[in-house]
């Protein structure tokens, strides 16, 4: 999204003139309670002028005259829209708002957010949270809403011996939430450090992503996000600005580590553990195959492989994608203090065997590198129209039941599905830290991978139709191999799944309900899929129940 300045000459006080309305909706355009132009200059006056209107990308570029294949597909070039109304590049007529915001609060402050929330809560308005928006559930945008946008909250600290009340928890850093996870790298690499992040370049450390419990290429190694976080600061429902750790407010630290983005205040910073940083190898290797029987044979053998390296504590990407002869089997294998000869030794016994099977090696690339260097890319791909629903994979099932997983791949094939993404994230230090009182699933500590299926859909009806194909065809086949109890992560799901009280949290949803409750009675912060959006139609805007 594209945001344009507002005027700030007009003062109106409104935080304590009005008073929140009973009504079972959040007001929008028309509606008699929906801010005058004067309250949101008033508003814009009191944040310095920073109050802007967005604009839908794709309506951006039409009238700057389109916009190049780089900034469409570049994860800072901002968009964000989804069905039922989307708009798509260079269109040629008025795509709407859509679920683009009306307008922005850009934050720099803590009093910025806190007049932006109070804004919210005196007018009834929907209210929405963006850190980095890289976001496929679309639970950073919303129809009529106020967006509080903290990508500005810019600040790195480090900690040489960081104390929560008076226990020392050793080295850290504090980070606002607006730092992108690239540039955290490159900050901890300077003081010889390293945390546990994800591997994408554009996502924020202290935003959705550790809500949603975080996994990285690193958890096998050192645990997930959620299990590396000390402390939060935060501005909750009622415009407070709270620190939640394991001494203060302790019930919503514990619900912001795993219980789910969006749903609990706007988080200005984090602070994380860090260790000392260290070597390691990143092996990318694409495997191709003519034909789909072949690559099942492959994902089987894949799957009978995949504890040779529980011992080097490897994090994996592997990603079955189509190509123009056939599909490609792409690995991004991450080794922690491993040299490239080792590294190359240690996937060599599977590449043999997928080499047996049919696969042919197209490429391979090596590099021995500082970790912050692995793990620190430029730029993540975007611009895409995506659909996804996922499932974590036991580890009992890879250990018994191998040929379960390849047959599962041939169904998926023979259903056309072809995008099939999968992260080798788990076990190791994630199991390992089962003891962990926090809100992440339990699903978590007994998984091996996380499998997540990408739909595509260009325009409105054919992403509505992808939308019900997970759950329609995708799901019961993966549901043959895993049972229907199977647990996902809610940053990378269906924002449709029916379940998400269970899927998303598991045996955690009555004590974030209670939580929830507590720190935002009114609902304030809603998404879908989050704690508390039962009782809230699919956007968000009137209560249901």
């Amino acid at each position: 999204m594209s945001f344009v300045k507002l005027g700030s000459s007009l003062s109106f006080l409104f935080a304590s003139t009005l008073r929140v309305s009973s009504q079972s909706c959040r007001n929008a355009p028309g509606d008699a309670g929906f801010p005058t132009d004067d309250a949101w200059s008033a508003l814009n006056a009191s944040i310095s002028g920073r109050l802007t209107a967005v604009v839908p990308s794709a309506q951006y570029c039409k009238d700057r005259g389109g916009c190049t294949d780089a900034e469409w597909c570049s994860s800072n070039f901002d968009y964000d829209a989804s069905p039922p109304e989307v708009c798509v590049r260079n269109t040629t007529g008025n795509c709407g708002q859509g679920n683009v915001p009306l307008y922005a609060v850009l934050a720099t402050t803590a009093e910025d957010v806190q007049a932006g929330i109070a804004f919210a809560e005196a007018y009834n308005l929907r209210l929405a949270i963006k850190a980095s928006g890289h976001d496929a559930s679309g639970r950073s945008t919303a129809r009529d809403s106020l967006l509080i946008s903290t990508h500005l909250f810019q600040n790195v600290s480090f900690h040489d011996d960081f104390h929560v009340g008076n226990d020392s928890k050793g080295s850290a850093v504090t980070v606002g939430s607006g730092v992108f996870l690239n540039n955290l790298y490159r900050a901890a690499k300077a003081q010889g450090k390293i945390l546990v992040g994800g591997g994408a370049a554009t996502v924020v450390a202290a935003g959705g992503y550790i809500q949603g419990g975080g996994h990285s290429p690193l958890s096998p190694l050192l645990g997930l996000a959620a299990d590396n976080v000390l402390q939060f600061s935060i501005v909750t429902a009622d415009a407070k600005v709270l620190t939640a750790d394991e001494t203060q407010n302790s019930d919503l630290f514990w619900a912001l580590r795993g219980g789910g983005a969006g749903t609990w205040g706007v988080i200005l910073s984090a602070t994380f553990r860090t260790y000392p940083t260290f070597n390691g190898t990143q092996v990318t290797t694409v495997i191709s195959t003519n034909a789909t029987s072949a690559m099942a044979d492959i994902m089987e053998l894949h799957a009978e492989h995949i504890f040779d390296m529980d011992d080097l504590r490897i994090g994996q990407y592997f990603f079955v994608l189509p190509s123009g002869f056939g599909l490609t089997l792409t690995l991004h294998t991450y080794f922690p203090n491993v040299t490239q000869a080792v590294a190359l030794a240690a996937i060599q016994p599977f590449l043999d065997d997928a080499v047996a099977s049919g696969g042919s090696i197209v490429s391979q690339s090596v590099e021995e590198m500082s970790i912050n260097d692995i793990l620190a890319s430029e730029d993540d791909a975007a611009g895409v129209s995506l659909v996804m629903g996922s499932r974590l994979f036991p580890e009992d099932v890879y250990r018994n039941s191998p040929h379960a997983i390849g047959e599962m791949y041939t169904k998926l094939f023979e259903s056309g599905t072809f995008n099939i993404l999968g992260t080798m994230v788990s076990g190791g230090q994630v199991a390992a830290n089962a003891h962990i009182d926090s809100a992440v699933t339990p699903k978590w500590r007994t998984s091996k991978t996380h499998i997540m299926i990408a739909n595509s859909g260009a325009d409105d009806a054919e992403a509505q139709a992808q939308m019900q194909l997970f759950q329609k065809t995708q799901l019961p086949i993966i549901e043959d191999v895993i049972g229907t109890d199977g647990g996902s992560y809610s940053n990378e799901a269906d924002p449709t799944e029916p379940n998400f009280q269970t899927t998303f949290y598991g045996p955690n949803y009555d004590r974030l309900s209670q939580i929830k409750r507590k720190y935002d009675p009114s609902d304030r912060f809603v998404v879908r899929g989050g704690v508390g959006s039962e009782r809230w139609d699919k956007d968000g805007f009137c209560m249901v129940v």
